[in-house]
């Protein structure tokens, strides 16, 4: 049974329907990343930004190209405790191109064991879903929940 956390809605916006406030503070923020200025208050007097509008708005705004390249879910599996399962999981990931970051499997417990596994999905493309809609059917695992993804 896959279950996924509510995630907070997300939109692709064209630049230009942005308010003022929201292209200034990815200005900040590519001007911080650069090097060309040293500390966020640099950053927003070059941008001509106030301190708070940065702060309210720096972990809600990205570009795009940033969201396609840095793609990870982290992933818990409820395995049955039976050879070879784990392996599986980990062959279908990488044949959908996945990158595994992290792997923590706790010990068997009447039979089962918790896998977390985080997982860069970047060069997957449309196949996220294939992944998670094959690990979720796939014999030896229970349960399939998202616990993260960004």
């Amino acid at each position: 049974m896959l279950e996924k956390n509510k995630a907070e809605p997300m939109y692709l916006v064209k630049e230009d329907c942005l308010p003022e406030a929201l292209i200034k503070t990815m200005q900040a923020k590519d001007l911080l990343a650069s090097g060309a200025v040293k500390t966020i208050h640099e950053a927003v007097d070059r941008v001509g930004l106030s301190r708070s509008a940065f702060y309210k708005y720096k972990d809600g705004i990205f570009p795009l190209s940033k969201l396609e390249r840095e793609r990870i879910v982290t992933l818990s599996l409820m395995l049955e405790h039976r050879s070879g399962i784990l392996s599986r999981v980990l062959a279908l990931i990488a044949g959908l191109e996945g990158n595994v970051l992290t792997i923590h499997q706790t010990i068997p417990l009447q039979g089962l064991a918790n896998a977390v596994i985080s997982i860069e999905t970047s060069s997957m493309g449309e196949r996220y879903q294939e992944m998670l809609d094959t690990l979720d059917a796939l014999d030896g695992v229970r349960k399939l929940i998202v616990i993260g993804q960004g």
